[in-house]
């Protein structure tokens, strides 16, 4: 008969094993392969990794990934660098005493105590403060901390994985990183390929945010992609990478749903966005349904009736008739049909069309590129 240490040593056993076994990196090309065997490398070590790869390639996966095959019992703590203001950003990571500043009411932990035991991920590290980062170069050096207003060190156990869409080799040279920090978290440099890289996993991509997006709205009927579909979606650069993919298959599920998707779908009604069935007001109506509220759609086309856009305040009602809203997709899609709008407009004229916009030049060109939108 096993003792209880024997039946814990067991279960956790089991436990590891499990989490070993769930991977969250989905893919079987080459390079996501690879990346695979480097995780189950790297993993289990206590040794720093440094996360790149461009914005949308999903980096946060990957240091969930590191976290579940370091097997460390303490919980992963994410932060990102770029969305906290600089002058927060230190009492965050630290924590600090009661008394400490103005304001500072009662003691608070901070970041690296919180991931004691388990991870730290600081996300978009290149935008860390020269100051701090001198901080968190001692941190690696001797695991101690000192909370801000504080008088004694604590001794920490924790694993830290950064990332970063910013090229840090040029940040060193131009004295906006620290080369000794540099080098102390690259221990483990990690790049995260690019999703026109990989196009051959984007078929398992799509069933697994198939399944996530199922999970919240169950009683939603999937929309399937036809192998040309398929085709088309491998064939696209991707700007936005896995971020990218997972829009266009919100959209998919917008005006397709319980439908096939085709190849001419996919690159004008999914990658642009442009109604399917230019004779199907129920189709119509589904699509400004899932955008925009039906009290704020204008007609356009009778100048009399309307002559400005709907006002930002019509849209305070938006929640006593839809659950949520995706509003970053949303934003993009109005942003990508005013600035195709004004091309048109004006003939193609770049400049005449940013005037229109109340943008610079350089803007718009910008904004097309992140955009795909090209001149009439």
């Amino acid at each position: 008969m096993k003792s209880e240490d024997e039946v814990d040593s067991t279960s956790s056993s089991r436990q590891n094993d499990a989490r070993r076994a769930s991977s969250l990196i989905i893919g079987e090309s080459p390079k996501m392969e690879e990346l695979k065997r480097l995780l189950k490398i790297v993993g289990p070590s206590l040794a720093p990794v440094m996360l790149t790869g461009e914005t949308g390639v999903g980096k946060d996966i990957f240091a969930q990934e590191i976290h579940r095959q370091s097997l460390r019992s303490g919980p992963l703590i994410a932060i990102n660098c770029a969305a906290i203001p600089a002058e927060l950003l230190e009492s965050e990571l630290f924590g600090y005493e009661k008394g400490a500043f103005t304001g500072a009411d009662r003691a608070r932990m901070g970041r690296f105590e919180m991931s004691d035991g388990g991870t730290l991920f600081l996300d978009e590290i290149g935008d860390m403060p020269l100051a701090l980062q001198s901080k968190l170069l001692r941190v690696l050096e001797n695991y101690r901390i000192q909370r801000i207003g504080g008088n004694h060190e604590m001794k920490l156990d924790l694993r830290l994985v950064c990332a970063t869409h910013q090229k840090v080799e040029e940040m060193v040279e131009d004295g906006r990183f620290r080369a000794d920090l540099y080098y102390r978290l690259a221990t483990f440099p990690i790049e995260v390929p690019a999703l026109r890289e990989r196009c051959d996993d984007i078929p398992k991509l799509l069933e697994a945010m198939t399944l996530t997006y199922l999970e919240r709205q169950p009683n939603v009927d999937a929309p399937r992609f036809s192998d040309c579909a398929i085709v088309a979606l491998k064939s696209h650069q991707w700007p936005g990478n896995v971020r990218e993919l997972r829009n266009v298959l919100e959209r998919a599920f917008v005006l397709f749903s319980g439908r096939e998707v085709t190849g001419p779908n996919v690159t004008e009604n999914l990658l642009r966005l442009s109604v399917p069935g230019p004779g199907s007001p129920e189709e119509i109506d589904a699509l400004w349904q899932a955008a925009t509220l039906d009290e704020v759609v204008a007609d356009f086309s009778d100048p009399q009736s309307h002559t400005l856009p709907p006002a930002p305040e019509a849209f305070r009602d938006w929640f006593l008739h839809h659950n949520d809203i995706d509003l970053r997709s949303f934003i993009r899609d109005v942003e990508v049909v005013l600035i195709e709008a004004a091309l048109l407009a004006k003939g193609g004229l770049v400049s005449h069309a940013a005037e229109a916009l109340g943008l610079r030049r350089t803007t718009l060109i910008e904004k097309m590129k992140k955009l795909m939108i090209e001149r009439p």
